[in-house]
């Protein structure tokens, strides 16, 4: 009989072969963020030991000049587009990037306006809005940290960790979100 943690390294390393990333070589709680399907923010919180919230980098309301498979949208679809930052209110250090990609229609109101009036991550707002979801990792990474350097004080070509992730709702992709962090952080 297979052991557990056995299963647990085979699917670990299936789904990090190709994406130049070594799973030996992450911390165990690196492994949790990238394949945890919680909220991230409620397990910074705890690792960390400080409140984490919300920096607001960038938001749209645009419709999509192409289709979109993973989100199963077409051209001319209204979705919301969305940059922040994870940061501890304590320490103001910047943990974890994030850009997602929302399709309106297909959340509800009370969740959208909240979504775009408060700094509420999330994975938070899922929880106060009791949403059913389903999370699918489509897509893990390993890469420069370009542009986003500036926000985690590092080298533009450090590395950062991320993973792609589809959210589901009412059996629909409600939104695609990327998470990004330095690979160098949470050991």
């Amino acid at each position: 009989m297979q052991k557990i943690t056995d299963v647990f390294k085979t699917d670990l390393h299936e789904s990090l072969k190709d994406k130049q990333i070594d799973p030996s070589m992450l911390s165990p709680f690196q492994k949790i963020l990238l394949i945890a399907d919680g909220t991230l923010t409620n397990i910074l919180e705890v690792f960390l030991n400080e409140p984490i919230g919300v920096i607001k980098l960038s938001e749209e309301i645009i419709s999509v000049t192409e289709d979109i498979l993973p989100l199963e949208i077409k051209v001319g679809t209204e979705v919301m587009k969305r940059q922040i930052l994870l940061q501890g209110k304590i320490s103001q250090q910047n943990w974890l990037y994030a850009n997602s990609m929302i399709v309106l229609k297909r959340v509800e109101e009370k969740f959208r306006k909240k979504l775009i009036e408060s700094h509420i991550p999330i994975g938070k707002l899922w929880v106060k809005h009791k949403t059913e979801t389903f999370k699918e990792i489509v897509n893990y990474a390993k890469e420069p940290a370009g542009y986003l350097s500036d926000y985690f004080e590092i080298k533009e070509a450090d590395k950062l960790l991320s993973r792609t992730y589809r959210v589901f709702s009412n059996r629909q992709p409600v939104m695609m979100i990327t998470e990004k962090f330095p690979d160098n952080y949470f050991f």
